[in-house]
């Protein structure tokens, strides 16, 4: 690809902008006919804990090849309810990724238990099984790995060295729904897998998030937990004719609506055209910048095929006369909305100083957070977006080109 003559102005420097009006990194897609699903509920008899949760439930768990799914009123209370059916408690550890939303690791904590950090794969930025192993004791209880952007992680490794040491894992596929991984679909293959609905997903709730496994009393213990802990819902009580209930267990109030349901089921019905439209973006991306000397496009493994949640590049930082920080705001000086994921949850001042981090605990993962720039990447992007995306980051590379 040639790259933009660097003697094209940038925005940030006085030039004109690529875009007009700034393109967000990613956004939510809504029709007409979710609008209607919507309003279908709005005037129904059941407005939460109706019929429509489990209709969602049934055809997402149907979609990922589950046995069962479980909603929740978004991504963290679903993590949250995976670390209780777990078993997690106090004295116990359970070992994560740093590069991730800090949803992952808290969820660990909300049990009382203890989030130990293992690094990552240089290539795919997730958790690297040879890490964990080295991170592991014995008071290991479970793995969460996330699928970082949409590219699943070494589930196999990582489940195989769980089963070696009674270990649970509870995959964090926010990023990944739609995701195979050696031919299975995310959500049918670690002992509980973990979505989320929030906007920028791929099927969106507005908030909510989804548990799936092959368990039944992991089903059971999470349907409890998301409903304070009571054995019965509402509507089976209302059937039955009944008043009667009881709180077996310490639970939440974690439920997702009918409204928020119905919305996911009419979502899911464009799961296959929104997995399609990112994997046509992700594709230009990739086609636009692989011979670029400051970018390097995300990595792909031959066993999986990503559900391109994020699209994030390193830069070249040796091949650039300026760092990220500049490379980021020349971008949105252009209108392109950037962002960064993640920031290492470790170098949050929360976790640093609780759990005394210094920086440098985690090299790979560290690294890449100083060079990572997430381009847009939703399926609503017009060709001319993806097209707008391309000519700002080359024209930026172009400049600062050494």
């Amino acid at each position: 690809m040639q790259i933009t003559s660097s003697k094209e102005l940038l925005a940030v420097d006085g030039g004109t902008p690529v875009r007009e009006k700034l393109l967000p990194y990613g956004r939510q897609s809504i029709g007409e006919d979710d609008v209607q699903a919507v309003v279908e509920v709005l005037r129904s008899d059941w407005l939460t804990t109706g019929p429509k949760v489990g209709e969602f439930e049934a055809a997402f768990a149907d979609r990922v090849g589950a046995k069962y799914a479980v909603s929740f009123s978004s991504g963290t209370a679903a993590l949250h309810g995976a670390a209780c059916a777990a078993g997690l408690k106090p004295g116990d550890e359970a070992i994560t990724t740093p590069m991730t939303f800090a949803a992952t690791a808290n969820c660990v904590l909300y049990q009382g238990a203890t989030p130990v950090f293992a690094d990552v794969s240089a290539d795919t930025l997730n958790l690297e099984p040879e890490q964990v192993a080295a991170r592991m004791t014995e008071r290991t209880r479970a793995v969460i790995p996330v699928d970082y952007a949409g590219h699943p992680a070494d589930l196999d490794a990582i489940l195989k060295l769980a089963a070696a040491h009674g270990m649970v894992v509870i995959e964090d596929a926010s990023h990944a729904l739609g995701a195979e991984y050696r031919g299975r679909r995310t959500g049918s293959v670690a002992d509980m897998t973990v979505f989320s609905f929030h906007p920028v997903k791929h099927l969106a709730t507005g908030e909510g998030g989804m548990v799936t496994t092959e368990r039944a009393d992991y089903a059971q213990a999470l349907r409890r937990f998301r409903n304070h802990g009571i054995s019965s819902d509402a509507r089976q009580r209302q059937a039955d004719g009944q008043w009667h209930y009881e709180m077996v267990s310490l639970g939440f109030n974690y439920r997702l609506t009918d409204i928020a349901c119905a919305l996911g089921l009419s979502q899911l019905k464009k799961l296959e055209a929104n997995l399609s439209r990112r994997r046509e973006i992700a594709a230009r991306y990739e086609a636009a910048f692989r011979d670029v000397a400051g970018v390097l496009p995300p990595a792909v493994r031959a066993e999986v095929n990503p559900a391109w949640h994020l699209y994030p590049i390193r830069l070249n930082l040796e091949k650039l006369t300026a760092g990220r920080a500049q490379v980021f705001r020349a971008l949105r000086a252009e209108n392109i909305g950037v962002n960064v994921h993640y920031i290492p949850v470790h170098r949050h001042p929360y976790y640093r100083d609780r759990f005394e981090y210094r920086g440098g605990e985690y090299p790979v993962a560290e690294d890449a957070y100083e060079r990572l720039i997430s381009l847009p990447m939703f399926h609503g992007m017009s060709d001319g977006d993806v097209e707008d995306v391309i000519h700002g980051l080359s024209k930026i590379v172009g400049h600062y080109s050494r």
